[in-house]
């Protein structure tokens, strides 16, 4: 399995649609193989999508994030599972082991006229798979 990770300086970047990049890891057999770093460029909302279904990544982990994305990573297979915080490498691990705890507050609602947003920076956490990880996003 290949998995994306939003990353700024190691940490789970916050905003899926501004990451700076990606820390991408390969997993067999529960554990992490390989890791590299995906720069994301000048790419907006949809061309991280295609980025990542290019990269053939089966699964993205960020903060936060819109519908909008969520349906475009959805449409190139890729399950997405929001609300995730800390060290990437570790977050990936415990995603690997089905111990990844996260937010449930996770979408970003983001209106037309920058008048703010709500990234999920706010909310209980839970275990990935406990809840489905919004509409049942995080099913692995």
């Amino acid at each position: 399995m290949k998995i994306a990770v939003t990353c700024e300086n190691h940490q789970v970047f916050q905003h899926f649609g501004h990451t700076p990049e990606f820390a991408v890891f390969e997993t067999e057999s529960g554990r992490i193989i390989s890791e590299k770093i995906l720069p994301t460029g000048d790419s907006g909302h949809g061309a991280l999508a295609a980025l990542l279904a290019e990269e053939k990544v089966d699964a993205l982990i960020c903060g936060g994030i819109g519908g909008g994305a969520i349906n475009a990573l959805k449409q190139a297979f890729i399950l997405v599972v929001g609300g995730a915080e800390g060290d990437v490498r570790e977050v990936a691990e415990a995603f690997v082991n089905n111990t990844l705890k996260v937010r449930e507050n996770f979408r970003c609602s983001h209106h037309h006229h920058g008048d703010g947003h709500d990234c999920g920076s706010h909310g209980e956490g839970h275990t990935c798979g406990e809840h489905g990880c919004g509409g049942g996003s995080c099913q692995h």
